[in-house]
């Protein structure tokens, strides 16, 4: 008995879901873990799409052993090169040694690099090019920079499945839940969703969209993304989703108030600018303290609000370092398109708010920064409150244009 699932006619779920791993690419959080999808079609020819990660080798090799069922692999498909996905090619291509492997040029190139010996194993296609395993054709199509420069997705045009690489993926560990429709994605998945694109595809936001541009003219009923659920039901959400977060437009009219604060000061002022704005009747706040909270959620919020209030201390004449560290994911993120508001503090040199100000507007892509700005001097006082009224004012007019 095992965890393979039938996602369509003749076509399986054979990957695995991988609970123990604390880091995702040995940087982001990942507490609910992450499942590395890979599919087996059994047609006149049966074929593999993509692995799994090693660490999930011995649980996968006997999930496509099983769904084989004494037929040999005629086919290993490698939509993208990368680790998590390849590492277990070389025990598939040892356990089957008439397997032939599909991929494109550059791909081959990363498999050299990673030291495999495909000698003679090789199908190289091109963008556009089909292939026929009996009753299912596939046609190649490539997604250069989504997220590497070798990845493609392979779209079945038999029965509309799109095997998309890491696009459309998601954090997250299947749990037995294969499909889009068996979670409540809006209540336990899209926070995963936004963070896994964010940060691991956001900074190539012009590539997805011309992904999406191509997938637009394909008659798509499914997604078999690389992680995460299936997508079988509402695939316009999950495209709209996209389509949002790589154009960096807002999903939701907000603020993100993320704040650095040494001894609470700082932080006081970010908790009355909330309240403020509460009280004013815009309740769709967030706040967040910088050194706290991994920089990975910090970043897949600011993709979600469409305004976001900086409040930091000044350290060593600078920006607290954590701050600047958000800032600095932002930007080589490619983030863009967002409305800033920010509260400074410092006790015998405020330097923050310039600082951040000027890394706003010289760092990052059609930002605007707010006039208003908030500057405490050690801790509140009463001409503050007048400042954050002003601020929260400035941030409500914005948000209602």
């Amino acid at each position: 008995m095992s965890s393979v699932r039938k996602v369509t006619e003749n076509l399986y779920w054979v990957g695995v879901n991988d609970k123990r791993l604390h880091l995702f690419e040995n940087i982001h959080p990942i507490p609910r873990g992450v499942s590395y999808n890979s599919y087996v079609l059994l047609d006149e020819k049966s074929v593999l799409f993509d692995t799994v990660d090693w660490s999930g080798c011995r649980e996968f090799l006997h999930h496509v052993k099983e769904v084989l069922d004494g037929r040999s692999l005629d086919y290993l498909v490698i939509n993208h090169m990368e680790p998590d996905h390849a590492a277990s090619m070389e025990e598939v291509l040892i356990r089957y040694p008439n397997c032939k492997v599909i991929s494109n040029e550059k791909a081959f190139l990363f498999m050299r690099q990673f030291g495999f010996d495909l000698d003679g194993r090789m199908i190289e296609v091109k963008e556009g090019d089909t292939f026929c395993f009996g009753k299912h054709t596939v046609t190649f199509v490539f997604a250069q920079m989504v997220h590497w420069p070798e990845a493609m997705v392979t779209f079945d045009m038999t029965n509309g499945v799109l095997f998309s690489a890491d696009a459309f993926g998601s954090f997250g560990s299947l749990d037995g839940k294969l499909f889009d429709d068996e979670v409540n994605f809006d209540r336990d998945w899209i926070d995963d969703a936004r963070r896994y694109f964010c940060n691991i595809v956001g900074k190539y936001g012009p590539f997805v969209q011309q992904l999406l541009k191509k997938a637009s003219t394909v008659p798509i009923k499914m997604f078999c993304p690389l992680h995460g659920p299936v997508w079988r039901n509402d695939l316009g959400y999950y495209l709209d989703k996209h389509d949002k977060w790589s154009r960096y437009e807002p999903e939701e009219k907000g603020v993100l108030i993320v704040y650095a604060s040494m001894y609470g000061n700082t932080e006081a002022a970010a908790q009355a600018l909330a309240s403020k704005l509460c009280e004013k009747g815009i309740c769709n706040v967030a706040v967040y303290d910088v050194s706290v909270t991994h920089v990975s959620y910090l970043v897949a919020e600011a993709f979600k609000y469409s305004h976001i209030v900086l409040a930091s201390c000044t350290y060593n004449l600078q920006i607290y370092p954590m701050m600047y560290d958000f800032l600095h994911h932002l930007k080589i993120l490619n983030f863009q398109k967002r409305t800033f508001g920010i509260i400074e503090n410092g006790t015998w040199a405020i330097k923050a708010g310039d600082l951040m100000r000027s890394f706003i507007e010289h760092e990052l892509k059609e930002c605007l920064v707010l006039d208003e700005q908030v500057s405490v001097n050690s801790s509140m006082k009463e001409s503050n409150k007048t400042e954050l009224d002003a601020l929260a004012d400035a941030l409500i007019d914005s948000i209602q244009k």
